[in-house]
């Protein structure tokens, strides 16, 4: 009994870096990840900045759920701005990763 509790503390961690804590707003829903490209003829708001934790510890977060989780929260942050698209203007550094905001029309 003991052994089984003791692995599944040691397994926690990992459970918990699995799961996504950042939630999408019902705004932020209608927030589109573009490239640079796709958003030239587009108005450009501003930017933001977004962070997570990227280590817990010793253990790092896996990069495809700290990216995601940051474009999580840009398009949260865009949608507050009156923005509509966000291009990724940085790479990922320490969790940390800016966005451009732009408003585009659809087409």
């Amino acid at each position: 009994m003991k052994k089984t509790l003791a692995v599944l503390f040691a397994m926690m961690p990992l459970v918990i870096l699995g799961c996504t804590w950042v939630q999408l707003t019902p705004e932020g829903k209608n927030v589109r990840v573009l490239d640079a490209k796709q958003a030239e003829s587009c108005k450009k708001l501003g930017q933001t900045t977004t962070s997570v934790l990227a280590k817990k510890g010793i253990i790092t977060r896996d990069e495809e759920k700290v990216s995601e989780e940051l474009a999580t929260l840009a398009r949260n942050s865009a949608a507050d701005m009156g923005g509509n698209v966000i291009v990724p203007i940085s790479d990922i550094k320490d969790g940390e990763r800016s966005f451009a905001v732009y408003n585009c029309s659809r087409p």
